[in-house]
């Protein structure tokens, strides 16, 4: 059976999708060089981060001898060989975009990247001297002998395989050198050669006969593992859930490998040996022309070329708080009270704003308390600082740390032991759950009373990540919301058996079944002649119970529109559904993580925004949060973001009737169309 005769787009695959999206900014001429060079690099670091869990997670369900197929109709294996196959022809189009568009057109600019073959003799001399005095010196060459056995590959390194001519001497026939991940991967070729580079990995790779002298080397070749970086946490066993996580990241560094990127000149012998001492499948290969591992162009993306940049840009300060006194916590309340604040990043400073917003609360003699949660957030963050700070004067300070948030979780350890040490109540929020919603609430005394403020987001809290990802945020005192979060607070915190709440849909107690009643609610309101529509802008849309609710509203004649992101396992299988599902996809200068729900609701519009995406884990094995948005001016913007996604004036990509994307770059006369993100960017640099 064939993902074709499925209801629904396979996951995997549709992340793929969503990849390649990627990879066509890549390939955008319209967008500036080292910009698009940049998309090159994310591409690299999806693809890893896709391959050390999603992949890994497939992998794990072969060995286990599962055969059932998904969703979709595909086997675990079906789905392993689908992806390979498709991975290895992404890459191939990203690598000669590399080499064939990328290179020249940098070298026009006067970046060159060189070969060895192509250095001057000033610069061999330079090169040379830095290779002694920087590289030789941290450099460990492994060798494979009778008493060396073959070494463990570190997950992610890049790796010089080198074929040694064995002799009477010595039975060695293969070596091994690690590429230090502490020195610059592209190095200057002289000091008076700003824009000239060579990669570290050539200019080793160059002097091997220093590391292995006296041996012959018959030739060598470039290679890459992915290993299994999925947690397997225990929760219930675990009587001190830091530790346990300590230890199971120690644990991870040593998963199984799920991915073998190798060199194209790699021999077929040496090949299968290198499978054969990982353990791992023919179809976990990826081939390359080198470069492997494209994630250290960033490090070009970088070089200070404004020219082949995207043209500077600064958030404004929400018009609320333009006039505020920074020295004064009591005007930023004010501010808040005067009524509720909907803030979009990056437009709006998120600096201004929600961490102005904390850090106001931990100095202000009048707040007793504030409760926080925490699932991503940056190195140096402000927003633990305040509440340090809080605790530090006193203050009831709550925190609800996510430790199991994917690839952060050693530094949200980090975080929770030093809010710990200076008496913030730290708790890891409800068994078997991830934290996932974005929540913030300062409980201030004002007057004969005590006033909530609020604030939930669709974003982390995260100064740093806040600069590019397009989120929305609520600032609030209305005292509904301050019950509710009041209330799903004590629940993270204590014990509940009581979940409703007013104007917030909680998972896993609520969201499910409210999103589920609110489209048939829309289905009886289009068969009654009631106004009916549903829109949704999401990061992904997977869940099939949700999908099988709108494809059953299409069919009765509700108009459906999604943008989404990323993953997205809706499918047209019937002419109902192509003719009322329009599916919108949105990528560029900024990541698009803001979720808006919307449902005409018989002409009672309701707006939500909030941390879920329509995905089993985010309805079922998360705690999140949607806030129901009540003003109407606040609603009118909202409805203008989503009027922009879907609106032909803009460049967007569309999901075909064929069930395959594309990108509209042009409008009917073949001007190019107006980027999306730009848009609001002059939207708002003219406030």
């Amino acid at each position: 059976m064939s993902d074709t005769a499925s209801s629904y787009r396979d996951r995997e695959i549709s992340w793929l999708d969503f990849n390649a999206r990627v990879l066509e900014l890549g390939e955008d001429e319209s967008i500036p060089l080292l910009e698009r060079l940049r998309f090159l690099a994310i591409f690299s670091s999806n693809l890893d981060e896709f391959h050390m869990v999603r992949v890994a997670s497939m992998k794990a369900k072969v060995e286990r001898g599962i055969t059932a197929r998904n969703s979709a109709g595909l086997t675990p294996q079906e789905l392993l060989n689908t992806i390979t196959e498709r991975t290895q022809n992404l890459v191939t189009r990203q690598v000669d975009l590399f080499h064939n568009s990328i290179i020249p057109q940098l070298r026009d600019h006067g970046i060159n990247f060189i070969s060895m073959k192509e250095i001057s003799e000033s610069e061999k001399e330079q090169l040379s001297d830095y290779y002694r005095k920087r590289i030789f010196p941290v450099l460990t060459p492994l060798v494979v002998d009778p008493s060396h056995p073959f070494p463990y590959i570190s997950g992610l390194s890049l790796n010089i395989g080198i074929n040694i001519e064995s002799s009477s001497d010595h039975d060695i026939s293969f070596a091994r050198v690690k590429i230090p991940t502490n020195l610059p991967r592209f190095i200057r070729t002289s000091e008076n050669s700003r824009n000239r580079f060579i990669l570290i990995d050539e200019l080793i790779a160059e002097n091997l006969s220093e590391l292995f002298p006296g041996v012959k080397i018959k030739d060598h070749f470039f290679f890459r593992v992915t290993r299994n970086q999925d947690l397997d946490l225990d929760e219930e066993d675990s009587e001190d859930i830091l530790e346990t996580m300590e230890k199971e990241l120690t644990r991870r560094r040593f998963g199984p490998p799920v991915r073998l990127e190798v060199d194209k000149v790699i021999s077929r012998v040496v090949l299968d040996e290198l499978i054969d001492e990982l353990e791992i499948e023919p179809y976990d290969v990826i081939k390359y022309n080198s470069p492997l591992d494209l994630t250290a162009l960033h490090q070009i993306a970088d070089l200070d070329f404004p020219q082949l940049k995207y043209p500077l840009f600064r958030s404004e300060i929400s018009p609320e708080f333009r006039d505020i006194d920074s020295e004064s916590t009591e005007t930023y309340f004010a501010a808040m009270r005067k009524g509720e604040i909907l803030l979009h990043h990056p437009y709006q400073s998120f600096t201004s704003s929600v961490v102005q917003f904390l850090q106001s609360a931990a100095r202000d003699p009048h707040v007793l308390a504030i409760k926080q949660t925490l699932y991503r957030t940056s190195g140096d963050s402000p927003i633990v600082e305040a509440l340090i700070e809080a605790a530090e004067a006193g203050k009831q300070v709550l925190a609800v740390v996510e430790i199991r948030a994917r690839f952060d979780e050693m530094a949200n350890v980090r975080w929770a032991r030093k809010l710990e040490e200076v008496g913030v109540h730290v708790v890891y929020g409800l068994m078997g759950l991830k934290t996932h919603a974005k929540l913030s609430l300062v409980v201030r005394e004002e007057g004969d009373g005590l006033r909530r403020y609020c604030h939930v987001g669709t974003g982390n809290y995260n100064p740093r990540t806040a600069r590019f990802y397009d989120d929305l945020g609520l600032l609030s005192c209305e005292p509904t919301l301050g019950d509710d979060l009041s209330r799903l607070f004590n629940e993270l915190s204590g014990y509940s058996t009581k979940h409703e709440y007013s104007r917030v849909l909680v998972a896993p107690h609520s969201l499910r079944n409210s999103l589920l009643s609110k489209i048939r609610r829309e289905i009886r309101n289009h068969l009654d002649g009631k106004p009916s529509w549903i829109r949704l802008k999401l990061n992904s849309l997977l869940d099939e119970e949700v999908i099988n609710a709108l494809y059953e509203a299409a069919e009765f004649g509700v108009k459906i529109e999604i943008v989404v992101r990323g993953i997205c396992a809706l499918k047209y299988s019937t002419q109902a559904q192509r003719e009322n599902i329009k599916v919108r996809s949105i990528l560029g200068r900024f990541l698009e993580h803001s979720r808006i729900y919307y449902f005409k609701n018989a002409g009672e519009e309701e707006y939500f925004i909030g941390s879920a995406d329509v995905m089993h884990r985010n309805l079922d094995r998360r705690v999140e949060a949607l806030v129901r948005i009540d003003h109407e001016k606040h609603k009118a913007r909202l409805k203008g973001i989503l009027d922009d996604s879907f609106s032909d004036l803009y460049s967007t990509w569309k999901l075909l009737e064929n069930n395959s994307w594309s990108r509209n770059l042009h409008d009917h006369n073949g001007n190019l169309l107006v980027d999306f993100q730009d848009h609001f960017i002059e939207r708002h640099n003219r406030a």
